[in-house]
């Protein structure tokens, strides 16, 4: 009796796994983001000028005194810090598009109440105004990590670096606009100098459309979703807490925005007392806002290149080399107080893109857009006390004395950058 022959067994079909998203995707998607983010940027950068140029002579007019002419970039950068809060807890919640976007919402609510309280003679209304205001400068600045999100890690400082540079573009425009922007006012029976605020409103207003209309797939949301094997949004080797970096990232960021807001915020203020007028303040704050945001693709790839140690050093000598510039400067040099001030946006172009670079490094996905909040707080309050401090200190001294402290201050931080980095840094 013949036996059937057995059946062959049957070999299971394995289950597919999870395929990641393909790297070209990815790729396609960060090449969007930046995109859009670079267009939010240049038209954020034109809304900063107004706070930037004329916010210390505005208040000085309504209170008649310029012993508390710091005093409105102190309340700006206050309400960058609150807002700073806020907008890193819902972007960790519901994306970057719309804690960057509200931001900018808030600023120009902010621009256009300042509008009104200089038509009004109102300082209090002047200064809840700013307050506001301060929150479409959080967005402009916390943009920057928007673009890191779905970067390979080691070309986030790049990433970084050009949504940054992004800035320059409206930055330089500006303070430029301000002449033809206080005809506009003066043609609408408001002060001459709420023009740039008016133009601040609108611009601050069409960077919050831009990302709310284009700013999809959201990046931040995108690379949480993205399998770990995606390798455009890998983050290998990151910490499951804020790692060691995390400290020298945020005294770096601190040092650089201390130093450049305390001498930039007098430094129009001092020009006016030396018979300089608007247009000539705006000329050196727009190339000061230029040396800020044009080097940074440079910057990115010295970043990448040389680690943030070397960077960390850099910066602190740049910024001490500006207070010394600026202490030396005569009254009356335009050419001396430019080259002051560019080495001044200069300097605090090399501490931001390193501070960013090693704070996103130091931070996991999962609290990374909360972590970056705080860090930007700090940034903010750093930047209120110099505003607030540089209008005493000019007041009881000079601004030749102001320079030079802000100089030492970053003289004396620079070892303490030196050690820190080299141990602790999270970037190789």
């Amino acid at each position: 009796m013949a036996h059937p022959s057995p059946t062959p067994p049957t070999t299971p079909t394995p289950t597919a796994a999870p395929t990641p998203a393909p790297a070209p995707v990815v790729s396609a998607v960060q090449k969007r983001t930046l995109t859009v983010l670079l267009v939010s940027q240049v038209l954020s950068g034109v809304g900063l000028a107004a706070g930037v140029t004329v916010a210390g002579l505005l208040a000085g007019q309504l209170l008649h005194s310029t012993s508390l002419s710091g005093l409105p970039i102190a309340l700006l950068t206050a309400g960058a810090a609150g807002a700073a809060v806020v907008i890193g807890r819902v972007s960790q919640r519901l994306g970057r598009r719309p804690g960057l976007a509200a931001g900018y919402l808030t600023g120009a609510l902010g621009g256009a109440g300042v509008v009104t309280a200089a038509a009004l003679g109102n300082p209090a209304l002047l200064f809840v105004s700013l307050f506001l205001y301060g929150a479409g400068t959080t967005s402009n600045l916390q943009a920057r990590y928007a673009g890191a999100d779905l970067a390979a890690p080691r070309q986030r400082a790049r990433a970084t670096s050009t949504v940054i540079v992004a800035t320059t573009a409206g930055g330089i425009a500006g303070p430029l606009l301000g002449t033809p922007a206080g005809h506009l006012a003066t043609a609408l029976h408001l002060p001459e100098l709420t023009g740039l605020f008016l133009l601040s409103t609108v611009a601050f207003t069409l960077a919050a459309l831009t990302l709310l209309i284009w700013l999809r797939p959201d990046p931040l949301l995108l690379a949480r979703a993205l399998p770990a094997a995606s390798a455009s949004a890998s983050d290998e080797g990151a910490p499951a807490r804020p790692g060691p970096g995390l400290p020298v990232g945020v005294l770096v960021l601190v040092l650089s925005q201390l130093v450049m807001v305390a001498v930039m915020t007098m430094t129009p203020i001092d020009m006016h007392a030396h018979g300089f007028g608007t247009a000539a303040s705006g000329l050196v704050i727009a190339l000061h806002t230029g040396s800020m945001y044009l080097p940074s693709p440079l910057t990115g790839r010295l970043v990448d290149r040389f680690g943030a140690a070397a960077m960390s050093v850099v910066t602190v000598g740049t910024l001490l080399a500006a207070g010394v510039a600026a202490a030396l400067a005569p009254g009356r040099s335009i050419a001396l107080i430019t080259v002051a001030l560019v080495l001044l946006g200069v300097g605090w172009n090399f501490g931001l893109v390193t501070g960013t670079a090693i704070v996103t490094d130091s931070t996991p996905l999962a609290t990374r857009a909360k972590v970056q909040g705080l860090v930007d707080v700090a940034i903010a309050v750093a930047g209120a006390g110099g505003g607030l401090a540089s209008g005493i200190v000019v007041a009881a001294t000079s601004y030749p004395i102001l320079a030079i402290l802000s100089g030492a201050l970053a003289f004396v931080a620079a070892p303490a950058a030196l050690v820190a980095a080299r141990r602790s840094s999270a970037r190789p």
